[in-house]
Parts: structure tokens; sequence; C-alpha cells
């Protein structure tokens, strides 16, 4: 490794990280540019790995203006062998103060296409190498009219009527009822609000989502609350941010699919063309349910933090 060159970034530098192909041009993602145009990616928080001049790994961490927490890896491209991307992320660490957590983006379909598997297998690799272990994947979704209206005919599904759905009374009745929920099916965006915020999203949602209670859902059975959903229309694009079934009622699995349901009614009337819910990639009963609804799988994140 004579000629390998590990650094970070200066300003006006943004090129030499732009100069390595992107590996998986199909994954939507924020670009560099842009990241740095917002303030959440740094010149000093990205670094660079030159082999002969050419950019062979590169890695941007990530922390938006105002957040409470530490940056985390949030772009890391390898094309080089796994220990190159760990000398890297060891060189990296050690400027930030000690290692960090990361967040591999990758296309949802990452394990069925043999491209995509041997584009994100090294940079993983390296993460272990670097001693972060693996926790954990997620999957966003995406709800879009045309698609629903493709396969049903119908641009949003449509309501059984088995369940009762009212807006939440208040702040209180969103808290008391997400008390009952233990293990919520959908959290959108429950990173990013425990990395900028240093918010859990399933115990404390009203301390991220801040729209208006009566945007809360309140799914009943005869009358009694069995599910809590929170539609959220005016976030950052339209997503269905939280929905947790009352632990009582998780023996009925129908539960969960009319709450999807009226979630995506409630914001196709506030406009939504198109709608995000992320779901833990070990609940695969969720999973379908969000499939059923219209939802696709459009990208995964395998969690990894410092062991």
């Amino acid at each position: 490794m004579a000629d390998l060159v590990i650094r970070p970034l200066v300003a006006g530098e943004e090129h030499v990280f732009d100069s390595m192909p992107d590996p998986l041009p199909e994954l939507r993602q924020v670009s560099y540019a842009d990241g740095l145009a917002g303030g959440g990616y740094r010149p000093e928080h990205t670094w660079v790995a030159l082999l002969d001049g050419r950019v062979v790994a590169r890695a941007a961490w990530l922390r938006p203006p105002g957040s409470v927490g530490r940056p985390w890896l949030e772009r890391f491209d390898l094309i080089a062998e796994p220990s190159v991307g760990a000398a890297l992320l060891a060189a990296a660490h050690r400027s930030l103060g000690g290692p960090t957590g990361y967040y591999a983006s990758m296309p949802a379909s990452w394990r069925q296409h043999p491209h995509q598997r041997a584009a994100v297998a090294p940079p993983m690799a390296a993460a272990r190498l670097a001693g972060l272990t693996e926790r954990g994947e997620r999957l966003r979704m995406t709800w879009s009219g045309g698609a629903v209206a493709t396969r049903s005919g119908g641009s949003v599904p449509t309501r059984t009527g088995r369940y009762a759905f009212r807006p939440a009374a208040d702040a209180a009745e969103i808290a008391a009822l997400a008390a009952r929920v233990t293990a919520p099916d959908v959290l959108t965006g429950a990173e990013v609000a425990r990395l900028v915020r240093g918010v859990d999203l399933a115990r404390d949602p009203l301390k991220w989502l801040s729209g208006p209670p009566g945007d809360w859902r309140v799914a009943l059975a005869g009358g009694e609350p069995v599910g809590l959903t929170g539609p959220a229309g005016d976030a950052c694009y339209p997503m269905i941010a939280y929905l947790g079934l009352l632990d009582e009622a998780t023996a009925d699995p129908a539960v969960r699919g009319e709450m999807l349901t009226d979630a995506v009614a409630v914001l196709v009337a506030g406009g939504a063309l198109e709608i995000v819910a992320d779901v833990d990639a070990d609940r695969p009963d969720a999973r379908a349910d969000l499939e059923r609804a219209g939802f696709t799988p459009v990208r995964a994140r395998v969690h990894f933090a410092p062991a």
C-alpha cells in the first residue's frame, strides 16, 4: 500500500468525491453536493482513499445542522480490498473521536441481484474489519397512486368497514395509546429522530412529530381503541410516520391492513401523490400488509454500530 493515500477533503474538493463512479446508480439518494449545500456534509467529515491518485474509497459522515448527536456514516463506497476501506474508517474514526454508526444504504433487492451484492459487500466487510457490528436492517417502502391504480383499478385501497377510525382527541391520548404499543410496526425516520434529536420515536413520537394531534388516527373496534397511526402529510414528504397496534389487539391480523388503508386515504385526501413508510426487515407480516396496501420496497438500510 505504498501508493495509498488516506485523507479528509478540504473545501473546494467536491470533485474529488464525485470522481469515483457511483457503484449503485439505481439507488436514489441525496447527492454529495446537495448534502454540502444543506450543511449536513462537511469536507472535514469526508474522507477518501486514493491509490495512485485514483479514488478507490470514499466516506461521508452526516450531521444535519442542529443535531444533538455525533455524525454518522451515511455514504461509504469502496472498489478496493476491504482492508483499504477499514484503514480509511480507522483514520476517520481517530479524527472524529471514536467509531460512529454506519447506515449502509442499498437497493431493497440487493440480495437478489449479484451486481448489487458485489457493490455492497466490500464496504460492509470493511465496516466489520473496522470494529462495527451489524445490528439490523430496515426497508423504505413507497406508495404511488398510479401504481395502485394500475394493479387494482382504483387510486386508493378500499376500507372494509370492519374497523372505525377517528382523529386523536389530543396529545395526552396519543401518549397514552403509544404507551400501550410494545413494538410499532411502522416507524419512518426513526434513525434520524434518534441521531438528530435524541428521540426514541417508538416511545415518544410527539417529541419528533410536531403536527397537530388531530392528524393522528385512532383505530376502533366496538368503540374501543385498538391501534394508533401517525400520518404526516406536512413532513419533508408525506409518510406514515408511526403505526402501532395496541398490545391487546395484536391477535387480529386484519387491524394493521385497515390502519394502512385509512392512513393512505387520509394522506391522499391531503394531496399526497407518493407516501413513504419504513419497516424492519424482520417484520414479514407488516411488510406483507404494506405490499397489499400498494407499497413497494425501494431501499434497504443496514445499521452497523460500534461493538
